[in-house]
């Protein structure tokens, strides 16, 4: 839609404040009290009388690293956000009305995968335990996993996935955007740009002329934390512009404080290479491996198997690869008897959320009452 002028009722978008439990005291120091944003589609107000009136299905937006919920339903210059995006769908009798929820869970590593981790949060907890009991207190949801969807894109794809994996008796059917997988592909190949990122940060400098590399890497083998992930991230949260490398540095420590947290370690995650070498650790790169939903498929296939609606897609030039990994979860989930749709598209990893115009109706659907 280039030319915002909606010639229907957008319905309205509420905003209230959470308190949460879950997240109080977390790793990072992120706020416990965050803002979550609802969108009421027209319908909702209809003959509603003191609280009374029709229930609606609920859809949960998941969105991608750096996002927070709140920027999806940000006004957009030549296209919809997705209130917009919603309420056109329903005007045109693409879906029905459903109430959709933007939470916010952004952290200092710029976000997170929607999954627990003792190095970030609870953040799985935080959505299932906490925001949708309160969504379904504050509105006129129809309260069971059978009417209540989630969707996201990138991490918010992963963590639509996952939640379907790990949660499903929260979901009663998912929709996957570009979400990571195939980590081998995704993750491993920007690993040698954020080690150089972090030697930058090296406690000690390195000065030209001749190199002891066993001296060199004494201690950075070990997928501990020599002083130098401390400092990088000291030194960008103190920024007020974050490079390209930067931002991509950020996001790799991001991961690995998801799929290998370690209490014991400093900042409370381990890495998965050699900072000095850059040789991959096998016993870290296996905790990674472990929750790569292409090998997550058979493990969860009994959850997966009482989903009622299981929607993947990626963009077939996909500039992180992540076309490659949802083709193969396509087919381990068909090797497993999952039933899902998978769609592949002509577009990259950006500026996708158009696709939305397939995955919602799709979503509802298969959570209508």
């Amino acid at each position: 839609m280039a030319i915002k002028r909606p010639k229907w009722h957008e319905g309205r978008v509420v905003v209230l404040e959470h308190v949460s439990r879950v997240l109080k005291g977390n790793p990072l120091g992120d706020p416990h009290v965050r803002k979550l944003a609802v969108w009421l589609p027209a319908e909702y107000d209809e003959g509603a009388t003191r609280g009374r009136g029709r229930r609606f299905p609920l859809m949960v937006d998941m969105v991608g690293f750096t996002g927070s919920g709140l920027s999806h339903i940000a006004w957009k210059n030549f296209s919809e956000n997705v209130p917009e995006r919603a309420a056109r769908l329903v005007h045109d009798k693409r879906m029905g009305p459903a109430i959709i929820a933007f939470p916010d869970c952004f952290t200092a590593l710029g976000g997170n995968q929607y999954v627990n981790s003792s190095a970030i949060g609870r953040y799985a907890d935080y959505l299932t335990r906490e925001i949708l009991p309160f969504i379904d207190r504050e509105f006129r949801t129809l309260a069971s996993r059978e009417h209540r969807a989630c969707f996201g894109k990138s991490s918010g794809g992963y963590g639509a996935i996952v939640h379907g994996m790990k949660h499903a008796e929260h979901w009663g059917a998912i929709a996957d955007h570009s979400g990571d997988s195939y980590f081998d592909f995704v993750y491993y190949h920007d690993w040698p740009n954020t080690l150089n990122e972090l030697a930058k940060y090296r406690p000690k400098k390195l000065l030209p002329g001749r190199v002891d590399v066993r001296r060199l890497e004494r201690g950075a083998g070990t997928g501990r934390d020599d002083g130098r992930v401390r400092a990088f991230l000291d030194a960008v949260w103190r920024k007020h512009k974050v490079s390209h490398a930067e931002g991509h540095a950020i996001m790799n420590l991001c991961m690995a404080a998801t799929y290998d947290p370690d209490p014991r370690a400093p900042n409370g995650f381990r890495l998965p290479f050699n900072l000095e070498t850059g040789e991959l650790l096998p016993s870290r790169w296996k905790r990674w491996l472990a929750n790569d939903p292409i090998h997550m498929v058979r493990r969860h296939r009994r959850a997966l198997a009482t989903l009622k609606g299981i929607y993947i897609d990626c963009g077939s030039r996909d500039q992180y690869h992540i076309h490659y990994g949802t083709r193969i979860l396509s087919r381990q989930l068909q090797d497993a008897g999952i039933r899902h749709v998978y769609e592949e598209f002509d577009d990259t990893h950006s500026d996708i959320d158009y696709r939305m115009d397939v995955s919602l109706p799709f979503l509802y659907k298969a959570i209508k009452p």
